[in-house]
């Protein structure tokens, strides 16, 4: 019993000492940390003057010169992290200028070697300013780590490196399928980091589009929101019937954002989707491009069992004039169930907003929908339109 009791006594004490120990050394860290800051501060001071210089010639002509004397380690990382700092915020001959200042100085070289470090952190560091310096030179190396790598957090950041360091198209089409091989779904940061890239945003995102992997064609379809590339519009009248449900989601969400003149057999052909994004795309836009004659559509889109599909059919037949409202306030007055909730609400969402418009043509419309209010729930004088809940199960998958 008394020899239990001195191991247990043992080891409180060695736990002791372990704990002790480790908080000495999360002190030293701290310690640590803190001188070296303050030494930085001072480096940064001492360097200002040739900062200084640095941003006065970055438009001449000529190389940009090397930072004076001999410069310790710590030294050498307050000049790189400034240079990476105006690398960021330049872009075309100015950031060439400083991305070979940063290359004659021996820093892409240093980072290079550090690249096969035992220290998975250094690693890691080393792979960041890489791609803070746009170092072209790098690009194969990282790609090889990007390859063995597991995926983490820490896999965005050797990517996003690839995508702003390289010069080819094919090294940033290996950098999306070593990314995207884990089965992640990473698409649109995929997409952020293609971003990235100097090279030709408009021809990398037609191979992408034109490409066998599934996952690649994702990743172009979400890199194109936003981007005026009309060289892509070709490829999305072929997506528009992909059978991948995501990639034709996208792809009809993207065509339908060009403002397309839309044939009344591709119409009725959208509306009837199995996906209810695409039918809540459809519905969307048909009010956004003035499609009267998709209004028989949109009357029939009220009943759709998804209420976003609903939702969208509504506003776009607020947005077609007389005829659409009409439509709206004939099944707020005699429809049923769910088709008459929504569009009791659009009418009503019409009326409030259309009241306030100042300008003439907008009061010439508002008083057309007013007198068809009128006509159905008398004027505002009189009886309004009862809400009733329907009693009727909806969806709410959306």
């Amino acid at each position: 019993m008394e020899s239990h009791l001195t191991v247990a006594i043992y080891f409180i004490y060695g736990c002791l000492g372990l704990i002790g120990i480790g908080m000495l050394l999360l002190f030293w860290i701290r310690i640590r940390s803190i001188r070296m800051d303050k030494q930085k501060e001072v480096y940064s001071r001492k360097h200002q003057e040739y900062f200084r210089f640095i941003q006065a010639h970055l438009n001449g002509d000529g190389e940009l010169p090397l930072p004076p004397g001999k410069l310790t380690q710590l030294e050498r990382q307050v000049v790189q992290e400034k240079l990476i700092e105006w690398i960021e915020q330049f872009k075309g001959e100015t950031r060439d200028k400083l991305a070979d200042l940063c290359r004659r100085a021996g820093f892409v070289e240093s980072d290079i070697k550090q690249l096969d470090s035992l220290l998975y952190g250094r690693r890691i560091s080393a792979a960041y300013r890489l791609g803070g310096m746009r170092a072209a030179e790098a690009v194969p190396r990282m790609l090889l780590m990007l390859e063995k790598e597991r995926y983490s957090p820490l896999t965005i950041v050797i990517a996003r490196s690839i995508a702003k360091s390289a010069e080819r198209g094919d090294q940033l089409k290996e950098m999306l399928n070593h990314l995207l091989r884990h089965g992640k779904p990473i698409h649109n940061m995929a997409a952020d980091i293609l971003m990235e890239t100097k090279l030709d945003l408009s021809r990398l995102l037609l191979k992408l589009l034109d490409d066998e992997n599934p996952d690649f064609v994702k990743v172009a379809l979400v890199a194109m929101w936003g981007q005026a590339v009309p060289e892509v519009v070709p490829a999305l009248d072929r997506l528009v019937g992909a059978e991948q449900k995501d990639v034709r989601t996208e792809a009809v969400k993207l065509y339908l954002s060009s403002n397309p003149v839309l044939e009344d057999d591709t119409i009725r052909e959208l509306m009837a989707d199995t996906n209810w994004e695409i039918r809540a795309a459809v519905a969307k836009s048909l009010g956004n491009i003035h499609a009267a004659g998709s209004i028989s559509l949109l009357r029939a889109a009220l009943r759709d069992p998804n209420w976003r599909v609903r939702n969208n059919s509504a506003a776009s037949l607020a947005k077609l004039g007389e005829a659409g409202f009409e439509v709206l306030c004939q099944i707020a007055k005699n429809g049923s169930g769910v088709e008459r909730e929504t569009a009791l609400d659009h009418v009503e969402k019409a009326m409030l907003e259309e009241s306030e418009h100042q300008k003439l043509d907008q009061m010439i419309a508002y008083n057309k929908k007013k007198l068809l209010y009128e006509r159905y729930f008398g004027s505002s004088g009189e009886s309004k339109p009862v809400r009733q809940v329907a009693a009727v199960g909806g969806d709410y998958t959306a």
